[in-house]
C-alpha cells in the first residue's frame, strides 16, 4: 500500500510496522509533524467553481486536518485540473508565516496549513 500510493499518501510509522496517512485527511491522525519555516511561495490549484468563495475568504481546511498547498506550479496545475480546469493561487507564505501562520511539511512533500486569508493569495 506505501509503495503503490501513485500520490505516496501513506508512510510507515517510526517502528516500520504500522501505516498512517500522510496528510491525515479528514480522519483523526496524529501527523507527528514539526512546525516548519516555509518557502516564500506556495501554491494551491482548485476548480474555478471554488474561486469566489476563496477570493473572499482564503483558503480553509474544510474536513480535512489542514489546508493542502503544493510546492511548484505543476503540483498546483495537477491538483487543481482533478475537477476541470485549474486555477492557480500563489500564497505568500514567508509574510503569513511572519504573522504568524504555521507550517508543517509531510513527507511526500505537501505543505500544511490550517488557514491562508484572502490577504496572503495572489491569484495566477
Amino acid at each position: 500500500m506505501v509503495a503503490g500510493s501513485d500520490k505516496q499518501r501513506f508512510a510507515f510509522d517510526a517502528s516500520g510496522e504500522r501505516v498512517r496517512a500522510q496528510q491525515g485527511h479528514s480522519v483523526a491522525v496524529d501527523l507527528q509533524l514539526a512546525p516548519v519555516e516555509p518557502p516564500e511561495v506556495l501554491y494551491h490549484g482548485t476548480a474555478s467553481a471554488a474561486v469566489p468563495a476563496i477570493r473572499h475568504e482564503g483558503l480553509h481546511r474544510m474536513k480535512r486536518h489542514h489546508v493542502h498547498l503544493s510546492p511548484d506550479e505543476e503540483t498546483a496545475r495537477r491538483v487543481g485540473a482533478r475537477r476541470g480546469r485549474p486555477v492557480l493561487f500563489v500564497i505568500d507564505a514567508k509574510a503569513l508565516h511572519e504573522a504568524g501562520g504555521v507550517f508543517y511539511q509531510s513527507g511526500n512533500g505537501v505543505w500544511l496549513t490550517d488557514h491562508v486569508p484572502p490577504e496572503y493569495l495572489r491569484e495566477l
